[in-house]
């Protein structure tokens, strides 16, 4: 799953007003965003399996650390900690704590079954969505288009940066996404490992965009600016 990622942090801005965006879509994307660098450093492992499911040529070998249901509970655990020593937001850090759970979760319910319980469990979790594309794309595009209906509803521009950074991400997410899906495969294991680093600059343009524009729930909201 991708875009149904960005959903989750975008729909989640309505239960944290206070947390920007960019750090809810690092929660939601937090073991995407681990796993091109255990890849990188050969912890983990991934093969270009065309076949492998109807929806993407990747075989997810090994990614223990990365996205079994224990390792999240710990980096949900550790994000939203820390998240709590800095902001001093209770209610932002369980938020957080949930949308990086959210991750396995929507994982487990596309991929075949290939996410691990633990490191080194020997039962693996996937009810195997991506064996449609059809499917996929109903699910996760219902699933992405509430997460921009709720993140509208829950904030409004400052200003025109606020429009046009928004709906840019929204549009460049869905090219993404469907240029995933009709592309050819990747030409090799560190490209893929590249591409997915790529995820960063989500995250820094989610900050970029929360930051132009305002929570409507809080206090002192004011009317967007021309």
């Amino acid at each position: 799953m991708f875009i149904g990622h960005f959903a989750v942090a975008l729909a989640a801005k309505k239960a944290a007003p206070r947390t920007s965006l960019g750090t809810l879509v690092m929660a939601a994307q937090f073991a995407d965003l681990l796993w091109p660098i255990f890849l990188l450093l050969g912890v983990e492992r991934v093969a270009i399996a065309p076949g492998n499911t109807a929806f993407t040529p990747l075989d997810f070998v090994s990614y223990p650390f990365s996205h079994s249901l224990v390792a999240d509970v710990g980096w949900a655990s550790l994000f939203a900690g820390v998240y709590r020593l800095v902001k001093h937001d209770s209610r932002g850090a369980l938020c957080l704590w949930f949308v990086l759970m959210s991750h396995w979760v929507l994982d487990a319910l596309t991929h075949r079954p290939d996410l691990p319980l633990y490191p080194g469990s020997s039962t693996y979790v996937g009810l195997g969505l991506w064996n449609s594309r059809a499917g996929t794309l109903l699910v996760e595009g219902a699933i992405f288009a509430l997460g921009v209906v709720l993140y509208v509803h829950a904030t409004r521009p400052r200003d025109r940066v606020g429009i046009y950074a928004f709906w840019s991400f929204i549009v460049l997410l869905v090219l993404i996404y469907f240029g995933n899906l009709f592309g050819p495969p990747p030409p090799s294991v560190k490209a893929i490992a590249i591409a997915a680093l790529g995820l960063w600059l989500f995250v820094t343009w989610a900050y970029w965009l929360d930051r132009h524009r305002q929570p409507r729930s809080l206090p002192g909201s004011s009317p967007p600016r021309p």
